[in-house]
C-alpha cells in the first residue's frame, strides 16, 4: 500500500482562487487551489488543515498506464484507472482529513494531506486540491472490521470504501479497534466526538457487535438505541449495519454457528438484535452479516481464505484488503439499493 510509484510526469501548475469556504472549517477560506508542485516520486504532500478536499487528477503518459490512489492511513481513495497509450483520463474524489488521520484512539499522524499515487503502471499528470464545497458526508461508527487499520497486511471495509464513491461524497471513518457498544458509547475520543461531526442530512453508519461478548441483550439493544437517537438528535440519519461475518465453517460448509454468526457467551445473536432495532426505531438496516455469508460460503473454506487473513495468521475475524475491497463493494450494493445516497455519486 505505501510502495512508491515512479517519478511523477512532469505538468502544468494550477492556481485558481477561492471565492468561498465549507463550512466545516473556516480556515479553508482564501486559500488557493493547490497542485502538482506538491508533489515527488509519486508522493504528494499538501499543508491543508483539517475538513472535506476535492482532489482532481489527471492520468495518463505515452504508454499505457495504470495508476490508483492511495492516502493518509492507507485509505483507498481513487480505484486503479487505466488509460491507452497518448491518452488522458480525468478523475476525481474528495476526501476527509482529520487528525488523528486515522483510527481515533491512534497517533496523530502527519499534518496536512498525503497521497501515494500507485498502481500497476502510475502515471500522473496533473492535481488540483481545493476545500470541498457543500460535501456530503457518511459517517462511521465500527470496530476493526471497520476502520482504517496502520499496519498491512489488515483492512477495514470503510478503509475501502472510498473509491466506490465520486467525488462530493466523503467517508470519515470513525471506526476503532477493539470497540464494544459499551466502549464506543464511553469514550469521548469516539462517540462525544462523532456526534459533534454530523451535520443534517450525513448518513451514520453504525457497526459495533464483534467486541460486545460480555454484553447483555437488554444493554446492547439500549447501546443501539441511544447511538441512533443520538444521530436523529444532530439532524443525521443512521444507518444500522450487521457485523461481517467470521470465517468459521461447519463440517457441512455452512456458516449456522455462533462464532461465525456473531452469537456471544451469553446467547446474545447480535445481528437480530441489530434488525429487531432497525425495524422498532424505523431505521434502514445494511445487513452484511447475511450478505457476507452468503459470499463466503459460496466461496468455499478454501477460496474464502483470501477474504480474511487465514493465510497470513491464521485470522479468521479481520479482512485482508481483498476481502474489505469486496466487503466495501457489499455496502456499495446496499447504499444504492436502500436509495440512502445518490446514484451519481457512487462508482458502479
Amino acid at each position: 500500500m505505501r510502495r512508491l510509484a515512479p517519478a511523477v510526469l512532469v505538468a502544468l501548475t494550477l492556481s485558481a482562487a477561492l471565492t468561498s469556504a465549507p463550512a466545516r472549517a473556516q480556515a479553508h477560506q482564501d486559500r488557493r487551489a493547490l497542485g502538482i508542485e506538491h508533489c515527488a516520486a509519486g508522493v504528494c504532500h499538501f499543508d491543508v488543515p483539517p475538513g472535506a478536499y476535492d482532489v482532481r487528477v489527471l492520468l495518463g503518459g505515452d504508454t499505457a498506464s495504470s495508476t490508483a490512489v492511495t492516502g493518509e492511513t492507507r485509505r483507498s481513495l481513487l480505484p486503479e484507472t487505466a488509460a491507452a497509450p497518448g491518452r488522458r483520463v480525468a478523475r476525481a474524489f474528495t476526501v476527509d482529513v482529520r487528525t488523528p488521520e486515522g483510527e481515533p484512539t491512534g497517533p496523530d499522524g502527519s499534518p496536512g494531506l498525503d497521497l501515494v499515487v500507485g498502481g500497476a503502471a502510475p502515471a500522473l499528470v496533473d492535481i488540483r486540491v481545493t476545500p470541498a464545497r457543500h460535501a456530503r458526508q457518511i459517517l462511521l461508527v465500527g470496530d476493526s472490521t471497520v476502520c482504517d487499520q496502520p499496519g498491512a497486511p489488515y483492512s477495514g471495509w470503510g478503509q475501502q470504501l472510498p473509491p466506490y464513491l465520486r467525488a462530493g461524497l466523503s467517508v470519515a471513518n470513525r471506526a476503532d479497534s477493539g470497540e464494544s457498544t459499551v466502549t464506543y458509547l464511553g469514550n469521548p475520543q469516539l462517540w462525544d466526538t462523532v456526534r459533534q461531526l454530523i451535520r443534517p442530512g450525513d448518513l451514520v453508519l453504525i457497526q459495533l457487535a464483534h467486541n460486545d461478548k460480555t454484553t447483555d441483550e437488554p444493554t446492547y439493544r439500549a447501546n443501539l438505541t441511544t447511538l441512533v437517537d443520538g444521530v436523529r438528535a444532530r439532524g443525521g440519519r443512521p444507518v444500522l449495519v450487521t457485523p461481517v461475518v467470521r470465517r468459521w465453517f461447519n463440517a457441512d460448509g455452512t456458516l449456522d454457528n455462533d462464532t461465525a454468526l456473531l452469537v456471544n457467551g451469553l446467547g446474545v445473536n447480535h445481528p437480530a438484535v441489530i434488525r429487531s432495532v432497525a425495524a422498532e426505531e424505523g431505521v434502514p438496516l445494511i445487513d452484511l452479516t447475511a450478505r457476507t455469508k452468503a459470499l463466503v460460503e459460496s466461496r468455499g473454506a478454501e477460496a474464502s481464505k483470501s477474504l480474511y487473513l487465514y493465510d497470513e495468521n491464521k485470522d479468521n475475524t479481520h479482512t485482508s484488503v481483498h476481502g474489505a475491497t469486496v466487503y466495501a463493494g457489499l455496502v456499495r450494493d446496499e447504499l444504492l439499493a436502500l436509495r440512502l445516497v445518490p446514484a451519481a455519486l457512487v462508482r458502479v
